[in-house]
């Protein structure tokens, strides 16, 4: 069966069910009988519970199943009877339209209602995308007006959750006034406003951060705000509700939380502390996930969320499939399935390098073969010892086809790690030089011999620094399929450099991005794009969403 029909299948509980489960049904509100918003302000407890990231190694066409596995262990951790909630990232409508899919795992291990996930949810994606583009309508409209502040150019762009090449280069005309200025479009979860809901404390801190955002200069460089637009409560009134996080189910009827959606490969790529942190205080456990290989989503998520979000992780679960294996062995895509140890022992470089880069924020660790019914067991197994003999526990993963039951050992392994002293550390101190944080990531996680950065790149960075912004995070923008920036070098690469394209001032979301290669905030359709085969019935059926 689909991912659709085995979600039609289940018997899904009422939401008001589900939030009694978690003590919190007075907490909610409902969106249909399925879904509702948690107010989370109204919960008062400790963050006691254990958080457990699930990352994977540079992400395939074939997909590795890091959502599947983490809603898997999650599903089992409550067969085992423990209480525990996984917590997700929101899917782009993107994506989900475009090649990649949706994103609420698959096979038996499923968040649903699914299509209501993979669509438009509570809105929260469209809330961000009017919140931003109301944000560059203000904008427009004081240039407009009479151009009080002097903006000369402006910094802060339009987004759609739509994958529009079309919107990539853009020119404006102001009506009669022959003003013109060049636009582009973003794709709306690579925008800073998404960034923003993702990493505020609480609505204050939210609107904190969007007075922050940099939105232009003046022909004197001057940076100009969002704040000094007056128009902050507006923008954060759009807000009110995709601030809250959502309350849904498992397959197997277990609470999971589902709330912001940023790209691993464009911006930071975790769900958002709120919904992490609300986690932690009603269960023991919290099952989360960063986007695409642990180089992009893990070091974004323990260099950058950690740190501003005071969080430690007693275990990092790193993600692997043979097939994605073997294709980063260099076997094209029409024979991954089929047995090569040779390949495997070509391309577990990649898994190798993903398990030392990790070991330098922690050593508790869990590697997860997310099996497939291709697999042989003589793959395993040499994948098994490789790892074993690294020091590392392992243990394989068939929660796609079975469900928890597939996941037991994994989730046993898992509790065996969060029993160990958490030795999390971050890689760069927020206060080291930004130049020295560049280096840092490009030469220890990507292993570059050198970073390129050229002159004007340097007076950018040395402006930033002037005007008080060197201690920030960096969020890298780079091809997620490989380790380097560009995305045909798969495996381990070494003695490559990697260059600096250009440097941007998320002052916001509290971070500078660093775009590394060709990588793109705004990705184009397929020519075999997802969308093709998508329908609805007479009788209300969906097919094609997956």
């Amino acid at each position: 069966m689909t991912d659709i029909e085995i979600s039609n299948k289940c018997n899904m509980l009422d939401i008001k069910e589900i939030a009694k489960k978690l003590n919190i049904e007075d907490k909610i509100e409902c969106f249909g009988k399925y879904k509702a918003k948690i107010n989370f302000n109204d919960i008062d407890k400790q963050s006691n519970g254990k958080l457990i990231l699930v990352t994977s190694i540079n992400p395939t066409p074939f997909g590795e199943g890091k959502t599947t596995v983490s809603i898997g262990i999650n599903d089992a951790l409550n067969k085992l009877g423990k209480n525990s909630i996984v917590v997700l990232r929101e899917p782009s409508l993107g994506p989900v339209f475009g090649i990649k899919g949706g994103a609420t795992g698959g096979g038996y291990s499923q968040v649903v209602p699914m299509e209501d996930i993979n669509l438009h949810f509570t809105g929260d994606i469209h809330a961000i995308e009017t919140a931003n583009n109301l944000l560059c309508a203000i904008i427009d409209n004081h240039i407009y007006q009479g151009n009080e502040l002097e903006i000369d150019e402006v910094v802060f762009n339009r987004c759609v959750d739509l994958n529009d090449r079309a919107l990539r280069n853009l020119t404006l005309k102001y009506d009669n006034k022959g003003l013109m200025r060049e636009e582009h479009y973003n794709i709306t979860v690579a925008s800073e406003i998404m960034a923003i809901l993702c990493l505020s404390k609480d609505l204050e801190d939210l609107k904190t951060r969007i007075g922050n955002i940099l939105v232009g200069y003046t022909k004197n460089k001057k940076m100009i705000y969002a704040r000094d637009l007056n128009c902050v409560g507006a923008i954060a009134l759009l807000l009110k509700d995709a601030i809250k996080p959502n309350l849904v189910q498992t397959l197997e009827n277990n609470p999971a939380i589902i709330h912001g959606g940023p790209f691993a490969n464009i911006a930071h790529g975790c769900n958002s502390i709120i919904a992490t942190k609300l986690g932690l205080k009603l269960s023991d456990y919290v099952v989360t996930e960063a986007g695409f290989g642990a180089d992009l989503g893990a070091e974004k998520f323990l260099d950058i969320k950690c740190q501003i979000g005071n969080l430690k992780p007693n275990c990092v679960v790193i993600n692997a499939t043979l097939r994605s294996l073997k294709y980063n062995g260099g076997i094209s895509k029409e024979l991954v399935n089929s047995p090569n140890i040779d390949a495997l022992k070509k391309g577990i470089v990649n898994l190798k390098r993903h398990i030392e880069n990790i070991s330098k924020y922690t050593k508790n660790i869990v590697v997860v073969i997310n099996r497939f019914e291709t697999d042989t067991n003589d793959e395993i197994d040499y994948v098994r010892d490789y790892v074993e003999s690294m020091g590392y526990n392992i243990s394989v993963c068939t929660s796609f086809k079975d469900g928890s039951s597939g996941a037991i050992e994994v989730a046993k392994k898992v509790l065996e790690v969060c029993n160990s002293e958490i030795d999390y550390k971050p890689l760069y101190n927020f206060n080291d030089k930004i130049i020295d944080k560049i280096n840092k990531v490009s030469k220890e996680i990507y292993r570059a011999d050198e970073v390129i950065i050229s002159d004007e790149i340097k007076e950018k960075i040395k402006y930033l620094e002037e005007n008080g912004f060197s201690n920030l995070p960096i969020c890298i923008a780079k091809t997620q399929y490989s380790f380097t920036d560009n995305p045909k070098l798969l495996g381990a690469p070494v003695n490559f450099n990697m260059t600096v394209r250009d440097i941007k001032l998320s002052s916001g979301a509290g971070f500078i991005v660093i775009l590394m290669g060709s990588i793109m905030t705004m990705p184009g359709l397929g020519k075999n794009s997802a969308y093709l085969n998508m329908d609805i019935d007479t009788s209300w059926n969906i097919t094609g969403l997956f």
